[in-house]
């Protein structure tokens, strides 16, 4: 017999999945969060349920605020359940649900003043965010974009925002016009330097209508670093089946993922913070090597197994790394291209964290998909694969490999894979990117004109060589071929 999830049954649902150590009653909100999805969920949520089961830090509730169209599912569905989430870990000898309980409400999309009041009531001090790397309007060189149409609206209408910065300059803005002291703002997102992007982009939007405020914001409000990392794919029916055929376990959006979790800050917390420490979260002086090593292996790990698997018609990404050419493919890339313009890590290996890596792409039990790796290329080739290979062109050094997941990512975008079965693309550049792909088969520097994606690896005649061989020996010879030559190192002679 299966439970439908809510605040009511926890006691039965302890049968079969752990249950917070914790009356949710008893919480207290301290923390607004930007884009309640699965890897919040997963993530920055997991940690506080940890904390709080401890009874420690019981007013830093989350209380989640929407702004995307999707948003508004997101809190119907977890409002049915009191804003209760199951949790499905799964390691390859290991598969364990718990029910999570930090977050006592969502705000929906479109409520814009009670977010704002949300965000001026003294008590949250703390603003996160989740919410993608393309949700930061920046462009390749990581610069903030003020002329986004979105950006230029919340400039004229700074008391009508829409984006997530427009809102935070809104509230902001009411704290210190009723002398309540800021709040820190904390992004979650895999971008380097992810505090001073939405310093950038906070201050930047501010500056638009009200410059001395905008000074006021960069000489007043906290944005530290962070380095986040769990792998958390997209929740559907198989998902959903799962846990009610294992657990009994009636969940509307349940969130699966892989047992590994980290969490690196800077501890830069002005207005205070949960005591994260005591559940395995990192504050250290600098983010920054930390960030380096997640974003350009695994992330770039992720990018660069996506596009070949797509093409040769695999689904899931442990699936990929079952296929002896991807994974060769991404061991010689890392270890030749990658790991070695990587800064070094305190107290870390790279090749054991890359060994690391290799293991979680491998486990079977997260239904990790290769679409969701796919997804949203335009933000994630210049945050992910493209930085890496600046880095080898300044230091003088070759990018074979690198051209070649950049060629793959544009054969991708034609629109097909190498049986003919068509792909689905999940972009918001995904026309112009495949209009630019299909003239690329026969002119390769189609591809490369967008400036927001390549910048200036775009001007190197190197790349642009590497970039057009393979793109051409994967028309002419398909994937597999091709990446057999690269592994041959015959890819360029």
């Amino acid at each position: 017999m299966t439970v439908k999830l809510s605040a009511a049954v926890l006691g039965e649902i302890a049968h079969t999945a752990a249950v917070p150590a914790y009356d949710p009653i008893m919480l207290t909100p301290g923390i607004l969060h930007f884009g309640v999805g699965n890897f919040h969920r997963a993530h920055q949520a997991v940690y506080l349920d940890d904390l709080f089961s401890k009874g420690h830090g019981l007013d830093w509730a989350i209380i989640g605020a929407g702004v995307m169209p999707s948003d508004a599912t997101m809190r119907e569905k977890l409002a049915e359940q009191d804003f209760l989430t199951t949790v499905v870990e799964q390691d390859n000898n290991r598969t364990a649900a718990r029910v999570t309980a930090p977050m006592i409400d969502i705000i929906a999309p479109g409520e814009t003043e009670t977010i704002i009041a949300t965000l001026a009531d003294p008590r949250i001090r703390i603003v996160s965010m989740t919410i993608t790397e393309g949700g930061y309007f920046i462009d390749a060189s990581g610069d903030f974009n003020p002329g986004h149409p979105a950006i230029f609206h919340d400039g004229q209408n700074p008391n009508q925002p829409k984006t997530v910065f427009g809102l935070i300059v809104a509230g902001l803005k009411r704290r210190k016009a009723a002398g309540i002291a800021p709040f820190t703002i904390m992004s979650c997102d895999n971008i380097p330097g992810n505090g001073e992007v939405t310093e950038n982009a906070v201050v930047g939007l501010a500056a638009l209508s009200d410059p001395a405020f905008a000074e006021w914001i960069a000489e007043n409000v906290a944005f530290p670093n962070s380095m986040v990392d769990r792998i958390t794919p997209a929740t559907g029916e198989r998902e959903i089946d799962f846990l009610r055929d294992t657990f009994a376990i009636e969940d509307n959006w349940p969130v699966f993922c892989e047992e590994f979790k980290q969490w690196v800050m800077e501890d830069n917390f002005p207005a205070g913070r949960p005591p994260l420490e005591e559940v395995g979260v990192q504050f250290v002086p600098d983010v920054a090597p930390y960030e380096h090593m997640k974003i350009r292996i695994l992330n770039g790990g992720h990018a660069a197994i996506a596009y070949p698997a797509a093409l040769l018609d695999i689904h899931f990404v442990h699936e990929a790394m079952e296929h002896p050419l991807i994974r060769a493919f991404l061991e010689k890339l890392e270890k030749e291209e990658i790991i070695p313009i990587v800064p070094p890590v305190p107290d870390t290996d790279l090749n054991e964290y890359y060994d690391l890596i290799e293991r979680r792409f491998s486990n079977p039990k997260i239904g990790d998909t290769i679409p969701r790796l796919a997804q949203d290329g335009s933000n994630r080739q210049p945050k992910f694969i493209l930085p890496s290979t600046a880095d080898r062109l300044r230091e003088g050094k070759d990018i074979i490999g690198l051209s070649l997941v950049s060629a793959l990512w544009c054969r991708y975008f034609e629109g097909t894979s190498d049986s003919g079965k068509q792909i689905v693309f999940n972009d918001t550049s995904a026309d112009k990117l495949h209009a630019a792909a299909k003239e690329a088969r026969d002119n390769p520097d189609a591809f490369l004109v967008f400036d927001e994606i390549f910048g200036e690896v775009a001007g190197s005649e190197l790349f642009r060589q590497r970039f057009s061989h393979a793109l051409k020996t994967l028309w002419a010879e398909g994937t597999a071929r091709t990446v057999e030559l690269y592994l041959e190192d015959a890819l360029v002679k």
